[in-house]
């Protein structure tokens, strides 16, 4: 699955692999190669059947290390959990950390490790969808491996994707990464009670997430001190109505 950006290759990776390939008469070679992505796509594809078939939504939650994410998970599922069902996949590469510190908060969560791999595949997420045994009109939220490269290219079969950027990351992040945020259909700027202690313009961040994305619904909150947290509360609410 990760040989469109090599995150699969194991230090001790040493095999040959075989690959079918075509030589023509003046020495060229044509290599035919598998479409990875198309065969993620067709999963993922699976994913969201499965999820209509419940009336149940799904986000895919993308973001650095440290950016907030399972703090905003936790604090979610504490707050809203009477509220609404929810359930979590946490991706990581080792660990069960994270999937515990969901659970603590009363809600069913799965932990995947991913070993050496940078992000979760539709393949992944597909097993976990059906070991969680999600009810319907549900919420899943996909907790993706912390990166802000691989996970965008791949398609889970959520419905909508959340990038998590922190305050703490400085205000480059935008458009040194520019698919991510251009793949997400909302971006929530996080820790925002830090702003007076670190060097970060939020109206930058705003203009460079807005150049990168147009139209993309920003939300700035931080999950200390409270500010900000009924704006994500309310965009959950309306995401359920059209899951």
């Amino acid at each position: 699955m990760c040989d469109s950006c090599g995150c699969g290759e194991m230090p001790d990776h040493d095999h040959d692999h075989g690959h079918d390939h075509e030589h023509l008469p003046d020495g060229r070679i044509i290599k035919v190669q598998k479409d990875i992505l198309g065969e993620n796509n067709l999963i993922a594809e699976r994913n969201r059947g499965f999820l209509e078939a419940r009336h149940a939504a799904c986000l895919n939650v993308v973001g650095s290390p440290g950016s907030g994410k399972t703090t905003l998970l936790e604090k979610t599922c504490r707050d809203l959990g009477k509220e609404h069902t929810f359930y979590v996949i946490e991706g990581d590469q080792q660990s069960s950390l994270d999937a515990e510190r969901i659970r603590s908060a009363g809600v069913k969560a799965i932990q995947i490790n991913t070993e050496y791999g940078c992000h979760l595949d539709a393949g992944m997420v597909n097993k976990a969808l059906k070991e969680l045994e999600i009810q319907d009109q549900s919420l899943t939220f996909i907790e993706n491996v912390g990166n802000l490269v691989c996970p965008a290219l791949f398609n889970l079969g959520e419905n909508r994707r959340v990038v998590v950027y922190s305050v703490t990351e400085g205000n480059d992040k935008p458009l040194k990464y520019p698919y991510m945020f251009r793949s997400a259909h909302l971006a929530v700027i996080t820790k925002t009670d830090l702003i007076p202690y670190v060097d970060f313009d939020l109206e930058q961040a705003r203009a460079d997430i807005r150049k990168t994305h147009p139209g993309i619904t920003v939300i700035e909150l931080s999950v200390k001190s409270g500010e900000g947290l009924e704006a994500w509360f309310t965009w959950l609410r309306e995401l359920r109505l059209e899951p």
